[in-house]
């Protein structure tokens, strides 16, 4: 088949979607189909409202004669009526969008929300199937959509690199002299809560633990500015490095060195990192408002903590401080949980027989 991949940006951002969308790209291509990467620039969103009108973009999706295309949900703003015009030209082929995290569900202004779901629903409703990440999507999706459509689960893995830390590792490195090293990794935005994790640090004192801190410093400039005066006042500098954007062989290297991940993202609807980290045999700390949260058994693979609620962030912080035996089990059983998750092969298949079957329906309608 040839299939068009309509997003924003490029597939080279260091973000978990785009990541996902790349390794999509990349199996699609093995399994001996030609994928055309359509890639609009980033833009607010009432500007992306616009491209429903241009006929440029139009003609960019209808000339090349696609066979299938797909669209990251991201861009949404630009397709929900340039969808339906589609639709209306010869041969049209099927649409189908790939749902990382809906724009509804994160934090927006008062103003915007009621847009964002008017839009985002009718976007929704104008396609033919969907690639979602995890099954609560689904009910999400059909909610705001007003219909339900196909769909296929196919979860992120965390098997894109070789690196991985021995059972008999994980247990011995949990039982060693030393600080606690918790790593947070994630580009620094306000939906990933590091400022509710410096917080909970602050409770435990600055003794007996560090943290490193992986990801974009220049996601959002004024929030890392604001987590640097958090990290000064609170005396904490001495303990917490920003380490920016970093090669993967090193992120590999921390994640072997580490013994938790800190991570309360929320919204959050399938973390890479969090498989990145397991893989490890880091338990985890998410928020128990997202969609990740599904996923774990709280107490055994991680603990699962409010929004907000720093108190019991440093609480749990500090019972694998000072219960060793307990963090040497969290993390052997947290690298179990990871080998039970499907692979990018396996969840990715999924995909490629989904959007198989959804073109043969397509060509045998009359």
């Amino acid at each position: 088949m040839r299939i068009g991949l309509l997003i924003y940006g490029s597939l080279d951002r260091l973000t978990g979607g785009f990541f996902y969308d790349r390794m999509l790209v990349e199996h699609l291509r093995r399994r001996g189909h030609e994928v055309e990467v359509v890639a609009l620039p980033m833009r607010s969103y009432p500007r992306a409202l616009l491209d429903n009108l241009s006929e440029s973009l139009l003609a960019r999706l209808t000339e090349p004669g696609f066979d299938l295309l797909l669209q990251d949900e991201l861009t949404h703003p630009s397709c929900f009526r340039l969808n339906r015009r589609l639709r209306r030209t010869a041969g049209a082929p099927p649409i189908v969008a790939i749902i990382h995290l809906l724009r509804v569900s994160q934090p927006l202004p008062a103003w915007q929300r009621p847009l964002v779901r008017r839009v985002e629903g009718r976007y929704l409703a104008s396609v033919d199937g969907l690639i979602l990440v995890n099954p609560q999507l689904r009910a999400c999706a059909a909610r705001l959509a007003g219909v339900e459509r196909p769909a296929v689960i196919a979860p992120p893995a965390g098997d894109h690199a070789a690196a991985t830390t021995p059972l008999e590792r994980i247990a011995a490195r949990a039982r060693e002299a030393g600080d606690l090293e918790i790593v947070f990794l994630g580009n620094l935005t306000p939906m990933k809560n590091l400022h509710m994790v410096l917080d909970a640090l602050a409770r435990l004192g600055a003794g007996g633990w560090r943290l490193a801190v992986l990801g974009s410093l220049e996601a959002d400039p004024a929030y890392t500015r604001r987590l640097r005066r958090r990290i000064a006042r609170a005396g904490l500098d001495g303990r917490v490095a920003l380490l920016g954007e970093r090669p993967r062989a090193e992120v590999e290297e921390r994640l072997a060195a580490s013994h938790v991940l800190a991570l309360p993202s929320a919204p959050e609807s399938f973390g890479i990192a969090y498989l990145e980290a397991m893989r490890h045999g880091l338990p985890v700390v998410a928020s128990s408002a997202s969609d990740t949260a599904a996923n774990f058994s709280h107490g055994e693979t991680a603990f699962l903590v409010a929004p907000g609620d720093a108190d019991a962030l440093a609480g749990h912080l500090r019972r694998l401080m000072e219960d060793r035996e307990l963090l040497a089990r969290m993390g052997v059983a947290a690298r179990r949980w990871y080998e039970s998750h499907p692979t990018w092969e396996e969840s990715l298949e999924r995909v490629h027989q989904f959007l198989l079957q959804l073109h043969a329906a397509k060509t045998e309608s009359p």
